[in-house]
């Protein structure tokens, strides 16, 4: 089972030869395909050879390539990502209404409650109580924007009053560093399973090529805004960076075991589907704090 997570910062070339990924800058490195689960390309000078990148979509690897200023801007994919494609992409078009309702409200109450839970750890006991009510009152596609109202009580609570999500700051640069590589996670799994990223149950934005991704990444937002609150706060520089890479292999508690986060996703995403295909929201596994 694949569990590296591995970041490429410096200048380089990328090889493949023999199961492994050869790293050659410097020095040369050799790194065993089947130990990696991400790659994250951080510096856009690195080259990576035609071979190479057929193995990582083979392995189904995912691959984050950041922009000249370090931040994730692009995810290599595999077009297809299990042999019955056609098929789970003709169950994705056809799930009922009524249960991408009841599998939205199911995973937006989830979110709302590990909010609340991160709050009540953190002894702000009002607001984790006001997020709780929230949760309850949620109905289908959250008609009333409960989700909403949580998401401005608990950022408040997390970062002051004055903190908005579309200021600059290098808060917001870590929260959308962080979201992002956990999207692109879901990405990856949602491609392996067969299904299209760009067709959500909630979200349907047409410039949004990651709306499913978008709908089911929402309960483990609070993993990285866990790890942002404590980070340091007067830069975001590369060791920031890798404390949120780190967040994949963070052990949490899933369908009665510990598994990493990366496992987790992986578990619960196919859970989703399983929920959507069956309607029955019974049928979701989410994931515990050990």
């Amino acid at each position: 089972m694949s569990w590296r997570t591995v970041c490429i910062t410096s200048r380089c070339k990328l090889d493949y030869r023999m199961g492994y990924m050869v790293v050659r800058g410097d020095d040369v490195k050799r790194i065993y395909l089947d130990e990696i689960s991400v790659l994250v390309i951080e510096n856009p000078a690195v080259s990576m050879t035609g071979c190479l990148l057929e193995e990582l979509v083979n392995k189904k690897i995912d691959v984050i390539f950041c922009d000249s200023k370090r931040n994730p801007s692009s995810q290599l994919i595999a077009l297809y990502g299990c042999h019955d494609s056609p098929r789970k992409v003709k169950q994705q078009i056809e799930w009922k209404e009524s249960a991408k309702e009841t599998v939205w409200a199911r995973i937006v109450k989830e979110k709302i409650l590990k909010q609340a839970e991160f709050l009540g750890e953190l002894d702000k006991y009002k607001e984790e109580e006001m997020l709780v009510s929230y949760s309850e009152q949620i109905k289908p596609r959250d008609e009333t924007n409960r989700e909403g109202h949580a998401a401005k009580v608990y950022f408040n609570a997390l970062f002051g009053m004055d903190f908005t999500r579309n200021s600059e700051s290098v808060i917001n640069a870590a929260l959308n560093y962080g979201y992002s590589i956990i999207l692109s996670a879901f990405n990856r799994d949602i491609v392996s399973s067969g299904y299209m990223t760009q067709f959500g149950i909630f979200h349907d934005n047409v410039f949004n090529q990651f709306n499913l991704s978008s709908d089911l990444m929402e309960p483990f937002r609070v993993l990285v805004d866990r790890k942002v609150l404590f980070l340091e706060r007067d830069d975001f520089g590369q060791e920031e960076k890798n404390a949120l890479v780190s967040i994949l292999n963070q052990t949490v508690i899933i369908d009665g075991a510990e598994q990493t986060v990366l496992n987790a996703i992986k578990i619960y995403t196919r859970s989703v589907f399983e929920a959507l295909n069956e309607s029955d929201d019974s049928l979701i596994k989410f994931y515990g704090f050990c």
